[in-house]
């Protein structure tokens, strides 16, 4: 019974991300509430594979961690530079 109750508050915390996710006043709230989104996803992909004894879900749930950090990271790169291919080195002046 605890493991349903469990799931159901991930559930909850993950409809509350979505709120927060479509009302963010600016882009990095957004991406912020897309992050936590994908935390969620991977602990609820982690309740259902100890629920079910499947234990390769933990993998997935690990691969799908790092996408999801990778694709943080560049979605706020490209909302604070304008373009995925900015290089710190075009600013600086030529000598």
């Amino acid at each position: 019974m605890i493991y349903i109750a469990a799931i159901f508050a991930v559930l909850v915390a993950m409809a509350l991300a979505v709120i927060s996710a479509l009302r963010g006043p600016t882009v990095f709230d957004r991406a912020l509430a897309g992050n936590t989104i994908g935390t969620l996803a991977i602990l609820l992909l982690s309740l259902v594979g100890f629920l079910t004894g499947r234990p390769e879900f933990l993998d997935i749930g690990i691969t799908y961690g790092l996408l999801n950090l990778i694709g943080t990271l560049a979605v706020l790169k490209y909302f604070r530079f304008g373009d995925m291919g900015h290089d710190d080195e075009e600013e600086q002046a030529p000598l």
